[in-house]
């Protein structure tokens, strides 16, 4: 189950949840944090929470890694939903966990089979809501 390269392993919950959020919409978004060289779950937020209520459980001076199921409406009126993948390494975090989430982040974002659109983020303005629906047009 570990990355021979990281040494990082995924726990099953990360896997669980995320089948609940892209099959079921149990879920608005998952927070993952490495935690003893293993992916695990952080949060779980609700289908009513927002954008916001998102951006606002990211701590600032640490990485995480993060799906949010963003809702929308296309040019052509029609409701659409894509699920991306944030990772999320502010500039104040630690060089030691810049490196780890860096080197674990393929590999952890295999076992979530559904990313559509993957944003890397180093400040609260890099995901900003604008920028978020800008790439799912």
């Amino acid at each position: 189950m570990a990355n021979a390269v990281s040494g990082m392993a995924v726990h099953d919950e990360c896997k669980l949840k995320f089948v609940e959020l892209k099959a079921k919409r149990n879920y608005r978004f998952i927070i993952f944090k490495i935690e003893d060289q293993e992916v695990v779950v952080e949060k779980l937020g609700s289908p009513d929470e927002t954008y916001e209520d998102f951006t606002e459980s990211m701590p600032a001076n640490e990485c995480r890694y993060a799906v949010y199921d963003f809702d929308f409406i296309t040019d052509e009126n029609c409701q659409k939903s894509k699920i991306f993948f944030i990772a999320w390494s502010p500039d104040t975090s630690k060089v030691r966990s810049k490196m780890v989430y860096a080197s674990s982040k393929d590999r952890f974002k295999r076992e979530l089979d559904g990313i559509q659109v993957e944003l890397q983020a180093t400040d609260p303005s890099e995901m900003s809501l604008d920028i978020i629906k800008g790439r799912a047009l």
